[in-house]
C-alpha cells in the first residue's frame, strides 16, 4: 500500500470563500483523513508565544511562580493591559490577584487538568492525542466565588497564569465558565488533512480533564454542542470568518466545548449560562504576529473551515449540558500522576476485573456518544463488548486484532503487543456534522476519563489519535462505512509482577468465549489483504510522546 504525500486532494476553502456544499465537503474531508495518503514531511515548527498579554494574574501566588519559572519565552507574566487592536475593548482591569476565600480552587483546578507539567519543557499537558502539540486554548469566564477576580480571562499552561480580557456581565451566577477553543495551524503543519480529527479529539480530552479536576462536590456540567458563534461570543472572540478582518496578524481560536463549574453550595443560576456572557462586547484582542502560520495556507484554511462549519449549531446554541462525575478511584493523586506511557511500557495485559472496569468508564462518560470495545491478546486473543454479568465481557470476534490496529493507527507496531486497547468507533462515512463533532469529541472526552480512571488503578496507558482504513464494521462482516475507528486508548498493566491468584484477561478468555459461544457466535476477525499481520513499516508521527 503505497504512501502518496500528494496533498492536491484535500479541499481549497478558507473560512470566507464561498464553501462546496457542507455535506460533501465533509464528506470529502472525512474520507481523506481516514485514507491512506500521508500527510508530506514538514519541518518541525515550535510552540508560539502565549498570544494573550492582558494583565496576569497569578493563580497561586509565588509558588507556582517558582516550579515554572518567569515565563520566558512564553509572552510576558505582567501587563498594563489588554493588547491593543481592531475589535480590542478600551477596560483595562486591576489585575489584583487571587481571592481569598473563594469556594472554587482555580489553582488546583487548572494545575490538575490543563497547566504544563513541572519539567517537561517540549510539550504541554502530560496525555498526547495529537503528537503532543496540544492546540487547546481555554477562557476563564468567571463569576464570583472563584479565587479569581471576575471577568474574561485567558489561561496560560506554561505560566499558570490567567491574563485579564474584560469584565464580567451583571448577576452573572457564581462559578467558572470555561470554552475552549483550538489554534489549528501547528498542527495542521505536522499533520495535514488528518489534523482536524486530532483537533477535535484533543479538545475532548481537555474538556475531561477540566471536569475530573472539578472540586470535590462542585457541580460540574459539560456541552460538546453548543453553537460556536455563541461560544465565541461568550469567550469575547470574533467569529471565526471574520477574525483576520478583526484582529488581523493574530492566530484564530475556533471554539468547540464548554466546561462550567459551580461551586460547592452555591446555586446553580437559571437560563442559559452562555448569553450573559455573549451579550457582552468583544474582549481584549491578541497579540498581533503576522506571518505566524506555518501549514500551507489553503490545507489551513480546509481545516479551519471544516471546524467552523462543524460547530455549528444554530437550532439549539445553547448546546446540552450533562454532569460529569468523577469516578471514585480518580484522586487529585492519580489526576497529577496520569502519563502518556512509552510504548514498550504497555505489553502486560491488565487483568480481566481492572479492564472491565476501564472499559465500562469509557462508555458510562458518555452514553450519547460512539460504541467501545476492547481488544486483547495472550493465548485466546479476541475482540470484546462489555456484557452484563459477572464476567464483564462478550466476545465479539475471536482471533488477534492488534496487528490490524497497528496497521490502522498510522502504521504504529507497538500497537500490535500492547496489552489491551480500548477502541471507539461509530461515526459513518456520511455522517453528519453534528455527528462528526460528537463522535470525536465524546470519544476525546472519554478516552481522558478512562485515562484517568486507568491510571488510579495502576495501568500505564497512551492515546490512540490517527486511524486510516479502519472500518471496524466491515472488517467484522457489518455493512462496510458505518462503524469507523474514531479513537483508541492502549493499556498495559504495570511491570511488577502480579499478585498470586490474579487472573489476566489472556488467561480468563478461553472460559468467556466458552461461555458466549453458545449465546452468539463469534466471528473471526481477520486482517484485511492490504494490512499483513507482520509489519515492517516504520510507524508513524502521531503519538510521539
Amino acid at each position: 500500500m503505497p504512501d502518496t504525500p500528494d496533498r492536491s486532494a484535500v479541499p481549497a476553502c478558507g473560512v470566507d470563500a464561498a464553501p462546496p456544499a457542507a455535506p460533501d465537503l465533509l464528506r470529502r474531508a472525512l474520507a481523506a483523513a481516514r485514507s491512506p495518503r500521508v500527510p508530506e514531511l514538514s519541518p518541525y515548527v515550535p510552540e508560539r508565544p502565549f498570544p494573550w498579554n492582558g494583565p496576569a494574574l497569578p493563580l497561586c501566588g509565588s509558588r507556582r511562580g517558582s516550579r515554572h519559572g518567569t515565563g520566558s519565552g512564553h509572552g510576558p507574566v505582567t501587563g498594563s493591559g489588554p493588547a491593543s487592536g481592531a475589535g480590542s475593548e478600551s477596560w483595562s482591569g486591576s489585575g489584583s490577584g487571587p481571592v481569598p476565600g473563594a469556594g472554587l480552587d482555580l489553582d488546583r483546578v487548572l494545575r490538575l487538568s490543563l497547566a504544563a507539567p513541572t519539567g517537561t519543557p517540549g510539550r504541554l499537558r502530560p496525555v498526547p492525542s495529537a503528537g503532543a502539540l496540544h492546540p487547546v486554548r481555554a477562557h476563564l469566564l468567571l463569576g464570583p466565588g472563584c479565587s479569581l477576580p471576575p471577568g474574561r480571562h485567558a489561561y496560560d499552561p506554561r505560566t499558570h497564569r490567567a491574563h485579564l480580557r474584560g469584565p464580567a456581565p451583571d448577576g452573572v451566577p457564581p462559578g467558572a465558565l470555561v470554552v475552549l477553543t483550538v489554534a489549528a495551524s501547528r498542527t495542521v503543519a505536522h499533520y495535514g488533512h488528518r489534523a482536524w480529527p486530532l483537533l477535535l479529539l484533543d479538545a475532548g480530552h481537555a474538556a475531561a480533564a477540566l471536569a475530573l479536576a472539578g472540586a470535590p462536590g462542585a457541580d460540574v456540567l459539560v456541552s460538546l454542542d453548543a453553537d460556536g458563534a455563541l461560544l465565541s461570543a461568550a469567550a469575547g472572540l470574533p467569529g471565526a470568518p471574520d477574525w483576520q478582518d478583526v484582529w488581523p496578524g493574530t492566530e484564530p481560536e475556533l471554539p468547540l466545548a464548554a466546561i462550567r463549574l459551580t461551586p460547592p453550595g452555591a446555586p446553580a443560576g437559571t437560563g442559559a449560562p452562555l448569553s450573559a456572557w455573549a451579550a457582552l462586547p468583544r474582549a481584549g484582542a491578541p497579540t498581533p504576529r503576522p506571518g505566524a502560520d506555518t501549514a500551507p495556507p489553503r490545507e489551513l484554511a480546509a481545516a479551519r473551515h471544516l471546524l467552523h462549519r462543524i460547530a455549528e449549531a444554530p437550532e439549539r446554541p445553547g448546546g446540552t449540558w450533562h454532569p460529569a462525575p468523577r469516578p471514585v478511584q480518580v484522586t487529585d493523586e492519580a489526576l497529577e500522576a496520569r502519563r502518556s506511557a512509552p510504548p514498550g511500557d504497555l505489553n502486560r495485559p491488565p487483568g480481566t476485573d481492572l479492564l472491565v472496569s476501564v472499559l465500562a468508564t469509557a462508555r458510562a462518560a458518555r452514553p450519547d456518544g460512539p460504541t467501545w470495545t476492547a481488544a486483547v491478546g495472550g493465548d485466546a486473543p479476541a475482540l470484546y463488548a462489555a456484557a452484563p454479568g459477572p464476567r464483564g465481557l462478550h466476545v465479539l470476534a475471536s482471533g488477534d486484532t492488534r496487528p490490524t490496529l497497528a496497521h490502522w493507527a498510522a502504521r504504529q507496531p507497538w500497537i500490535g503487543t500492547a496489552g489491551a486497547v480500548l477502541l471507539a468507533h461509530g461515526c459513518p462515512e456520511d455522517a453528519p456534522p453534528a455527528t462528526v463533532r460528537s463522535s470525536h469529541l465524546v470519544a476525546g472526552y472519554a478516552a481522558g476519563t478512562a485515562q484517568a480512571h486507568a491510571t488510579a488503578r495502576g495501568l500505564r496507558s497512551r492515546p490512540i489519535g490517527s486511524w486510516q482504513q479502519a472500518d471496524l464494521g466491515a472488517a467484522l462482516g457489518d455493512t462496510p462505512g458505518r462503524d469507523w475507528i474514531v479513537h483508541g486508548l492502549a493499556l498495559g498493566a504495570p511491570p511488577a509482577p502480579a499478585a498470586p491468584g490474579a487472573t489476566t484477561v489472556a488467561s480468563a478468555t478461553t472460559e468467556a468465549t466458552s461461555a458466549t459461544t453458545e449465546a452468539t457466535p463469534a466471528t473471526t476477525a481477520t486482517t484485511p489483504p492490504t494490512a499483513p499481520a507482520a509489519l515492517t513499516a516504520p510507524p508513524g508521527q502521531e503519538e510521539r510522546p
